[in-house]
């Protein structure tokens, strides 16, 4: 194994079997490998599974066959090493801000005062300081997805995997937030598999952007991104950007366009 791979997903395969003992395999031999800070992202049409492969991947699904590795290591258990931001937020409505961004700290039995002081650090890396001591239901969406991510980085995970983040925001908003994930990864170095239905997301925030087929998924094409880092939205506008767009859509519309009329699909 390179040295240098952070997280490698050897032969996974997965088949989820029906209370009426049907089976259905939604991913079938998936092998790739994730350099140390690399920023992947993985598209799809729906029932793909790219969310079965990120749950896979934290534990919270046992692969059929295959294993997942982190640092050599098989993953045998969600947490440790890595850490999951869901599409929603999450967050609990009785605790205040840094409250929940601690959540994960005081599941781990770190003490208070630093679970606290931890918090606060990574309230500031995302820009909410301030509001530490608000409630969620006081928080615009953006800002409940900026804590959420805080939460995830508390624990200071090696891997971040995140499924569709962004999803319920609105287009400015949505725009904003790929704008401070970059900032943050580019300040934390985090090893970041990245879950979106927009091709033009994949492309601005990805080092390489991973294909899948249609159900059972496997993986169609690596596309590595080269656009220059730091990027800004006026990437968005270079033909080199819209190739990579136009690429990605090429890859997956026949598969988009079945499962348009697919009424199966669970866990896309």
């Amino acid at each position: 194994m390179n040295v240098e791979t952070k997280l490698r997903i050897d032969n996974v395969s997965h088949v989820y079997t029906g209370v009426d003992g049907e089976s259905l395999q939604v991913l079938r031999d998936i092998n790739f490998e994730i350099a140390r800070g690399e920023f992947v992202t993985l598209v799809g049409g729906s029932g793909s599974g790219k969310t079965t492969l990120l749950r896979i991947v934290d534990h919270l699904i046992a692969p059929s066959s295959g294993v997942v590795l982190v640092d050599g290591q098989p993953v045998q258990r969600p947490g440790g090493k890595i850490s999951f931001v869901f599409q929603t937020d999450c967050l609990l409505p009785w605790r205040t801000v840094i409250d929940n961004v601690a959540y994960g700290l005081d599941l781990r039995g770190v003490p208070k005062k630093e679970g606290r002081d931890r918090a606060r650090t990574y309230l500031d890396l995302v820009g909410l300081a301030t509001f530490a001591n608000y409630y969620p239901h006081q928080l615009s969406g953006g800002m409940r997805q900026r804590v959420n991510l805080a939460r995830a980085l508390a624990v200071e995970p090696d891997v971040l995997l995140m499924d569709e983040p962004f999803a319920a925001l609105d287009a400015q908003t949505r725009e904003l937030m790929q704008m401070e994930l970059l900032r943050i990864w580019r300040e934390t170095g985090k090893t970041v598999l990245f879950v979106t239905h927009q091709l033009d997301e994949a492309v601005f925030l990805a080092d390489r952007v991973l294909a899948l087929s249609a159900r059972p998924g496997s993986i169609r094409e690596i596309v590595s991104i080269d656009l220059p880092q730091p990027r800004d939205l006026d990437t968005k506008r270079s033909p080199e950007f819209q190739m990579y767009v136009k690429r990605l859509w090429n890859l997956i519309e026949s598969d988009v366009r079945r499962g348009f009329q697919d009424e199966g699909a669970p866990n896309n």
